[in-house]
């Protein structure tokens, strides 16, 4: 399997390189960018979560602790006293982190059901759910962040694939196939928890409507095959009529006004009874 670093390096540059195709057709705002590509980068080293004694895996569940208690915290911060949100920021925290982390490694085992398509889908219909109802994105961003989730998990299990096969002795390792697998065959109880746990995590998740009209607008697609390669100029510097780039006619590339969801390219919902 691949170790840590080569996770999140690959991870970071797929996803860095899918935020920048993103940016180009100005479909999502810089600011909703870094966000979604995080989303990403996560992705591409989750299915080591079910790691029980690694650092990755103890960092992750810190991480999910730190942030759910800051969401408790912030989605009751007006109805309670201090003392009171104090009590269910600690909670949550310790409940997260030590007590879900727990029963998790206790259920769980490496190359299980987390290194599966079924847990990517989990992962992403989840990521959709939490950008909508606890990060107030709009839906297309939260279905973005979902996309990268799922481009970042799949990396993962890919490269897990690619270290099975010792390319040096001409061998296939043992664990080949035990990462990017559909189901977890070996255990059914964790393939049907997991698959109930995605169907919930999809009714949570907000429409995916505005997601898909967003990306097949063909300006979407026309914007990005222009910004592609540069027309005339490489980092500032006209290579026009050089052997490295002959001249060619200029063109005005203007940015795709694809949808009316408040992404990049979206124009923010106007009150209706501010038209009158």
């Amino acid at each position: 399997m691949a170790n840590f670093p080569t996770h999140i390096g690959v991870g970071t540059v797929v996803c860095g390189a899918l935020a920048t195709a993103t940016l180009a057709t100005d479909l999502v705002t810089p600011k909703d960018v870094v966000a979604i590509t995080l989303a990403g980068v996560l992705g591409s080293v989750l299915p080591d979560i079910d790691l029980k004694d690694s650092r990755p895996s103890r960092a992750m569940f810190a991480g999910l602790a730190i942030f759910f208690s800051f969401a408790v915290l912030f989605s009751v911060e007006s109805r309670y006293s201090i003392a009171e949100m104090l009590i269910l920021w600690l909670g949550t925290l310790v409940l997260v982190r030590f007590v879900a982390g727990n029963l998790f490694y206790r259920f769980s085992y490496h190359r299980g059901i987390w290194h599966s398509l079924l847990a990517a889908a989990f992962s992403s219909f989840l990521t959709a759910a939490i950008f909508y109802w606890m990060l107030g994105r709009d839906e297309a961003v939260s279905w973005f962040a979902a996309l990268f989730m799922l481009v970042g998990f799949l990396t993962h299990l890919t490269l897990d694939e690619i270290y099975s096969v010792d390319v040096m002795d001409t061998r296939i390792k043992a664990s080949f196939g035990t990462a990017l697998k559909l189901i977890d065959g070996k255990h059914l109880g964790h393939t049907s928890v997991m698959a109930a746990a995605a169907v919930i995590a999809f009714v949570l998740a907000p429409s995916i409507k505005p997601f898909a009209t967003s990306i097949a607008q063909r300006p979407v697609w026309t914007a990005l095959q222009l910004r592609l390669l540069p027309r005339d100029h490489w980092f500032g510097v006209d290579w026009r009529g050089t052997a490295f780039l002959p001249g060619r006619p200029k063109a005005d590339v203007q940015p795709a006004n694809t949808s009316s969801i408040s992404t990049g390219s979206i124009e923010p919902k106007v009150d209706s009874g501010a038209k009158q």
